[in-house]
């Protein structure tokens, strides 16, 4: 990011070190499956989560680069952001035989993780605006008991992942801006269970792998108070080169071989409204269509034992939000949000990789802004429902149910203006 001209020594030195620094954030925490349907994350910042995630219209605010790109025209000079989002999920399980009769129960180990998110924007002139976005916009981390019945289909399994945003916005008019972007995207698989097949040994798949998409956003203004957006994220194929390993094979002992995966990550879109009721309240509301039908299956081909198939075939869904905004001073600004998840994951191709139904969000933030600075504090609660899972050959368990479910939610957002 050096290349960027006119700034100041220690902007510089922020720009410089952005991506190392953000990246190793990233890649480092591991996110946790309880911001939205399926493994998508929207926790991008404190603001976005005390909204709901409907934050596509913020003023100011350099995270417009994850929610509503054509919205870093409301950046006024230059702005870089720092956002951390703390998530702990919470769960539990009942297996049954073929006789619907109980046979195990147990629940989650808990891991708290970090969504972080990094930004930066700049305004050119009055016309253009350039950013760079780094968060997490897939992932995932699930665990349980190694010795439970449901680990012959899953006890750990982790999704990483980072998206790398450059972006280029421009406001045509009082009315019409626009963006577009190039994304640059990292995944991180791991997949652990114990192999009916090898056994009921414990085995390990993991690996990486990096691959490009692109998104464009638009908005329209048709007064000074009301305001649509519309924003388009295309899908993401990675082909993985993966390392298999299985422990205590009898009569063999270890094994250790490569294994072959492909996991698309679905496009979406999604579409805002904005209506300011004056200077100091607005009310959000979105809508995100996510096309979760790509994930079909997730079949992994591993040297010398051949293709593993497991079918998912989700369904696509929506995920509903509203959000509200009210400043009670010049300097501090409380909100609130609400949001709704569909269930996209049918009984047989539900696993405990992903063991979640729908989810309602509430949450509750504010924000102290000033001139050059603000921060941003956030509380928030995930009511999830359960899911029933159909056992697949080689799983020890006819059906099972997950239950009880939520999860907890602190986010905190730093943002400087230069």
């Amino acid at each position: 990011m050096e290349n960027f001209v006119n700034c100041e020594v220690s902007v510089l030195f922020l720009k410089k070190h952005f991506t190392i620094i953000g990246l190793a954030c990233v890649l480092s925490v591991p996110a946790v499956d309880a911001g939205a349907e399926g493994f998508a994350i929207n926790e991008w910042s404190a603001e976005g989560v005390a909204m709901g995630g409907a934050r596509m219209f913020a003023e100011n605010d350099a995270a417009n680069i994850a929610y509503n790109p054509a919205s870093i025209t409301k950046v006024r000079g230059e702005a870089f952001k720092q956002s951390a989002v703390y998530i702990s999920p919470h769960g539990k399980y009942t297996a049954y035989d073929d006789q619907g009769v109980s046979i195990d129960e147990g629940k989650n180990v808990v891991h708290a993780g970090w969504a972080p998110g990094n930004y930066y924007v700049k305004q050119l002139n009055d016309k253009d605006w350039i950013g760079v976005g780094l968060f997490s916009r897939f992932g995932m981390i699930s665990e349980f008991e190694r010795d439970s019945k449901v680990a012959s289909n899953a006890f750990f399994s982790r999704l990483n992942g980072a998206s790398l945003t450059p972006t280029y916005a421009r406001k045509f008019d009082n009315k019409w801006s626009a963006a577009v972007g190039a994304e640059v995207n990292y995944v991180g698989l791991e997949l652990q269970k114990n192999a009916f097949a090898l056994g009921g040994v414990p085995t390990q798949t993991k690996g990486e792998s990096w691959a490009l998409g692109w998104n464009a956003a638009a908005n329209y203004a048709f007064d000074a108070k009301n305001e649509i957006g519309l924003v388009y994220r295309s899908k993401v194929t990675h082909t993985m080169d993966a390392d298999f390993k299985a422990y205590g094979v009898y009569g063999i002992g270890d094994i250790f071989t490569k294994a072959y995966g492909k996991v698309t990550l679905p496009d979406s879109w999604a579409i805002g409204y904005n209506h300011k009721f004056d200077d100091r309240t607005r009310v959000e509301l979105n809508g995100t269509y996510t096309k979760w039908s790509t994930y079909d299956a997730l079949n992994i081909d591993i040297e010398g034992l051949g293709p593993q198939p497991s079918p998912k075939n989700w369904s696509n869904g929506w995920r509903y939000a509203l959000g509200v905004e009210h400043k009670l001073s010049d300097k501090y600004t409380i909100m609130g949000g609400y949001a709704y998840d569909e269930s996209v994951i049918p009984f047989d191709g539900a696993d405990f990789i992903v063991p979640t139904g729908a989810r309602r969000t509430y949450s509750l933030g504010f924000q102290y802004h000033d001139k050059k600075q603000t921060l941003a504090m956030t509380l928030g609660f995930i009511d999830i429902d359960g899911l029933s899972i159909k056992g697949h050959t080689g799983d020890t368990y006819d059906t099972a149910r997950s239950h009880d479910n939520y999860a907890k939610v602190v986010g905190i957002s730093y943002q400087r203006n230069f």
